[in-house]
């Protein structure tokens, strides 16, 4: 079994001159049960299916498995997905010995913006950017598949 060890924060400053790249990524959720959760995920011109555990209570690790699709499968699994699909554009952020993911929020999510870390143990220590702000890891509104379900526009 494969774990994730992630934490989320939201961001309050600017990131952009620090990227490194970025895509398009559009992703619905067949399942958004908290004890598991199935994701399809569209990223340029390729498709990805997740499956996603029960995240801990420190809302940072949980199991996760995900394999790549055609692009084309993904579309047709979209649309029985949940009713609003999560659409943001990812950057990659270089800071100190890590790269932040930090998503830029697009339609019933607009106005958002977060950034994730991935980290190989609970207790790794990491330089946090200027323009980090507070820690959402264990809220799970901020769950994107929660999201899916009550978007940021509604809230």
């Amino acid at each position: 079994m494969s774990s994730e060890i992630e934490r989320k924060f939201l961001v309050c400053g600017e990131f952009r001159s620090e990227a490194t790249e970025s895509s398009e990524i559009v992703q619905g959720y067949l399942s958004s049960s908290p004890d598991r959760t199935v994701r399809v995920r569209i990223r340029g011109e390729k498709g990805y299916i997740t499956v996603k555990g029960r995240t801990d209570k420190s809302g940072i690790e949980r199991y996760e498995w995900e394999k790549e699709i055609p692009a084309d499968d993904a579309r047709e699994l979209m649309k029985l997905c949940e009713p609003f699909p999560v659409e943001k554009t990812r950057f990659l952020v270089p800071y100190g010995q890590h790269i932040f993911e930090v998503d830029v929020f697009h339609g019933a999510n607009n106005g958002l913006v977060m950034a994730e870390i991935e980290l190989g143990s609970v207790n790794e220590a990491f330089e946090k950017p200027p323009w980090l702000g507070e820690e959402v890891s264990g809220d799970p509104r901020y769950f994107n598949s929660a999201l899916s379900v009550k978007p940021f526009s509604r809230w």
